[in-house]
């Protein structure tokens, strides 16, 4: 059975930093591309960045290009997102998600606020 399991969301102030983690299971992570979605309340989910399976190829959203890194450790079946300079605009649910060819899991997602 495979599992996704995000952590990391908080209360933070603008200008602040989070880093999220999804750690996998029950698949073999080292061959999946990795990405971390975020939806907004009112808004549709959005791509925020993606990492393919060996790290070679980084993507970011134009909205966080430059503020966030995506990367992973393939030895602990774990995607990381590196968040700083933290803005109001960047509240929302971020979801991590496995993909490879037609296969396509998600977890179920940690709550990140920024807010004074």
């Amino acid at each position: 059975q495979v599992q996704l399991a995000e952590s990391g969301g908080g209360l933070v102030q603008p200008g602040g930093s989070l880093t999220l983690s999804c750690a996998a299971s029950g698949l073999t992570f080292s061959n999946y591309g990795m990405r971390w979605y975020r939806q907004a309340p009112g808004k549709e989910r959005e791509l925020v960045a993606g990492i393919s399976s060996r790290s070679t190829t980084t993507n970011y959203a134009d909205s966080v290009k430059g503020r966030f890194t995506i990367s992973r450790d393939n030895a602990k079946n774990t995607v990381y997102l590196q968040m700083n300079n933290l803005k109001p605009e960047d509240t929302a649910i971020y979801s991590c998600n496995a993909a490879l060819l037609a296969l396509s899991y998600w977890g179920q997602g940690t709550q990140v606020t920024v807010s004074s």
